[in-house]
């Protein structure tokens, strides 16, 4: 729960900290780059987590770097890139430059993060002093603060100042939802195919789906009330953010055989545009659904 939240909030702090004009480099590349870094050096410290306390590894590597990369944000970022919804002045063809590098630095960035988190681990393993796992009363305690830090996302979103909301305060409230269904679906999932994993590919093809259809309706012309407008914010950047990983999928391909890997990743790839192609793409040139947002979100 606790992993889930800070995840949320520093992708969401990074994203408004590297977005500005003339960026040189799309701001998701700095949070898919983050993630996966963090990523390695949890996958490098693995057995150490394990010797100290299981949970923790979990909410390093499913709960912090899961929620901080987004499969969903990278598939609708290159599908907005081939659309040219920013409305640039460019040809085609450099729209579709622009998606083609989205999607390879991208992949190229997160491996090659993954692999140097890795390498850094190991230089720090050494290191680290061994630590005997906490007591019954400390891992109830953390139990406790972890249940009552998802609680306080509530008051949160209704308390503080309801621009907040689209800002921050609706993507922590679905934070853990988004995290928890991720994990349920490589549990169950993932173990039944040893091609690639399923629960993994489910959950990112599932959330860029809705993120995909999330979009659509902000796009809908005197359709969405303000406050909606906010928690189909909160639900992009909170449930789908969760639910898809550019961090776990890295680890994923790493860990695969040399094709298995590239079926996975074009399979991953593949699915998640030709949804947004039927979800977003339909909508866009029916000419009902304006490729920019619409509605607008409630004022302090």
């Amino acid at each position: 729960m606790p992993a889930s939240i800070f995840g949320v909030l520093l992708r969401l702090g990074l994203q408004a900290l590297v977005t500005y004009s003339s960026q040189s480099i799309f701001p998701l590349a700095y949070i898919q780059a983050t993630g996966c870094f963090i990523m390695g050096i949890a996958l490098g410290m693995k057995a150490s987590f394990g010797t100290f306390y299981g949970p923790l590894y979990t909410a390093v590597a499913t709960g912090f770097c899961g929620s901080l990369t987004t499969f969903s944000g990278w598939q609708v970022d290159i599908f907005n890139s081939w659309v040219n919804t920013g409305r640039f002045h460019r040809t085609p063809l450099q729209s579709f430059i622009d998606g083609f590098t989205k999607t390879w630095v991208t992949l190229v960035l997160s491996l090659a993060s993954l692999l140097f988190g890795s390498h850094i681990s190991g230089l720090i393993l050494p290191h680290i002093p061994v630590v005997p796992p906490p007591s019954k009363t400390v891992r109830y305690t953390l139990t406790v603060m972890s249940v009552m830090s998802y609680a306080a996302t509530f008051p949160a979103y209704l308390l503080l100042p309801v621009n907040y909301r689209h800002q921050a305060t609706a993507a922590l409230l679905f934070s853990y939802p988004g995290t928890l269904t991720r994990y349920l679906l490589s549990m169950k999932l993932n173990p039944l195919i040893r091609v690639f994993p399923l629960g993994t590919l489910t959950a990112n093809a599932l959330g860029t789906a809705l993120l995909g259809f999330f979009h659509v309706l902000q796009g809908v012309p005197f359709a969405v009330s303000p406050n909606a407008c906010s928690l189909l914010q909160g639900l992009g950047d909170g449930y789908c953010g969760c639910l898809t990983t550019v961090s776990t999928f890295a680890a994923e391909v790493d860990a695969l055989d040399g094709p298995k890997a590239w079926l996975y990743v074009t399979l991953s790839w593949v699915v998640g545009q030709l949804l947004l192609l039927v979800i977003m793409g339909s909508s866009f040139w029916t000419g009902r659904v304006s490729e920019q947002m619409t509605c607008t979100f409630l004022a302090s």
